[in-house]
């Protein structure tokens, strides 16, 4: 079973348009019984960095390993209703979580908040244009920008919405290009392939680039929310992992990298 795990997580990885290995830094955490073993975990793109560094913490922590298969929430939903074998899934938007739940393919008495997420309109460091919001989108010389596909990905959802409430959505779309997922989406303008890209602030926050927070009241509220798989192989390692974002050490991360807990709403700018 465990070199089936493997595989699997090795084509999810391959399947996936980016992937990411796991990064050596570390944050302390709270007191666990150590627990020993693996979880898979299916996570939004959006918490490639802060997750990573969770995963690290929590294995020195309990000694379990966290392996993470990172996407689009839309995408790794629809592996996870077919039956993919994940122990706990991280959404960029609560919707799909309680849907999965009301399908009873996430334990209901699992699922829990941990962060809202912000969108920014990002700019590579050398980049000649000074964007200071969306309408700054429409002039000519910005030929072409990136969002994360909004059928699939929150954050491209999102984007989609703060344009058409911004009221430059018919003349931004013709310039649109789009990524499978937020991450990829900062690959596309990290590597000069667009002008400018519309991208989390957890993938924006101490990178190089240039970056400006577009107003929340312009797009629905980006709500994360994560659940333990009812097929989970280790259900007790997930419901630890959960503990653990939520723990202060757990929250000292996510909100290093720019994410509103859920009870500091009121901590960001509009």
């Amino acid at each position: 079973m465990r070199q089936s795990r493997i595989l699997f997580i090795g084509l999810l990885v391959a399947c996936q348009s980016v992937s990411f290995p796991l990064n050596p830094q570390s944050a302390s955490g709270p007191t666990a019984a150590k627990q020993g073993g693996e979880i898979i975990i299916s996570a939004a793109a959006d918490l490639h960095a802060a997750f990573t560094e969770i995963g690290v913490a929590f294995e020195k922590e309990t000694g379990t390993r966290a392996m993470f298969n990172f996407g689009s929430t839309g995408q790794l939903a629809q592996q996870i209703a077919q039956g993919a074998p994940v122990d706990l899934f991280a959404a960029a938007d609560r919707s799909y979580i309680n849907d999965l739940a009301k399908r009873r393919i996430i334990l209901s008495d699992t699922v829990q908040l941990y962060a809202r997420g912000r969108i920014t309109l990002w700019t590579r460091e050398d980049s000649a244009w000074q964007l200071q919001s969306l309408t700054d989108l429409t002039r000519p010389e910005v030929k072409r920008v990136a969002i994360a596909n909004p059928e699939h990905a929150p954050y491209g959802l999102a984007a989609r919405e703060a344009l058409q409430n911004a009221g430059v959505w018919d003349t931004v779309q013709p310039k649109l290009v789009f990524g499978e997922n937020v991450a990829q989406t900062k690959q596309l303008a990290d590597t000069g392939n667009v002008d400018a890209a519309i991208i989390a602030l957890s993938l924006s926050v101490g990178v190089k680039g240039r970056w400006t927070l577009i107003p929340q009241e312009l797009h629905s509220p980006l709500d994360q929310a994560l659940g333990v798989v009812t097929r989970a192989k280790n259900e007790r390692g997930a419901r630890a992992f959960i503990e653990f974002v939520n723990s202060p050490a757990g929250r000292t991360v996510m909100a290093k990298h720019g994410f509103i807990l859920p009870d500091e709403e009121k901590r960001m700018p509009k």
